[in-house]
């Protein structure tokens, strides 16, 4: 361990205490959070306005970023870089480094597939869309709540693996009571979830009805709805003139 550590090209750390090499959780939430925002920014801004220059340097960067965490060495990956800024002076909370490299090698094969799409074809599929949103899901669950899903497939499928996980959850043992939920917390649970997905089918674009305009009138003047969305020429199938 020793010779890897006096080489830039190693993964993990080592840590006294610890027989395995590990990752500071609290820096990879942080990390997870900065690409959440600007890949939600990204999102948004090619979904409204379809623009999707923002989007194809935001892949790309995230794609690099990946591939620098995976093949060179985390310490030098610019998302993590900026979390550890927020979070360096925070307790480090360790996990077991070869978990993470298992859940980051998913993030990296699906930049892979978005640069392809989007930077090298520019094509419009629905495939370009449901990866994007697996992203987001991916980085709002490890950024919010410390939820690894790539380090949960790991241990599922390497059962004798290093038990070391974000949050301790691969320990077995029994909750807290303050973990523990009554049935009036599990009703406001329920309440909340549905009242969110009613509030957000109001944000769902409706089809606009059709204005007829009369053969006779010369000029007619047509109101545009401010939320109704924009689209670049050529991009809503549209003529551009």
């Amino acid at each position: 361990m020793n010779k890897d550590k006096k080489s830039p090209f190693y993964f993990g750390e080592v840590v006294d205490g610890y027989d395995i090499r590990v990752l500071n959780e609290r820096e990879a939430r942080a990390g997870a959070g900065i690409l959440f925002v600007f890949g939600s920014i990204s999102f948004a801004n090619a979904y409204l306005l379809h623009n999707f220059t923002f989007t194809k340097i935001f892949v790309t960067i995230f794609m690099i970023d990946f591939l620098i965490r995976i093949f060179i060495n985390p310490k030098f990956s610019p998302s993590l870089l900026l979390g550890r800024v927020f979070i360096q002076n925070q307790i480090p909370e360790y996990v077991a480094a070869p978990q993470k490299r298992w859940a980051w090698f998913i993030g990296l094969y699906l930049s892979i597939i978005m640069f392809i799409l989007i930077v090298v074809l520019g094509v419009m599929t629905p495939i370009k869309i449901f990866i994007c949103i697996l992203c987001l899901i991916l980085l709002f669950s490890e950024a919010a709540f410390g939820i690894c899903v790539g380090c949960k497939i790991f241990n599922f499928i390497y059962k004798e693996a290093p038990k070391l996980c974000p949050g301790g959850v691969c320990e077995i043992r029994q909750k807290d009571e303050i973990q523990k939920f009554s049935s009036i917390q599990r009703y406001i649970v329920i309440f909340t979830v549905i009242t969110i997905i009613g509030i957000a089918t109001l944000f769902i674009p409706k089809e606009e009805p059709q204005v007829m305009i009369n053969e006779t009138q010369t000029k007619t003047t047509i109101d545009v709805p401010i939320n109704q969305m924009k689209c670049s020429p050529g991009k809503c199938g549209g003529s551009s003139k």
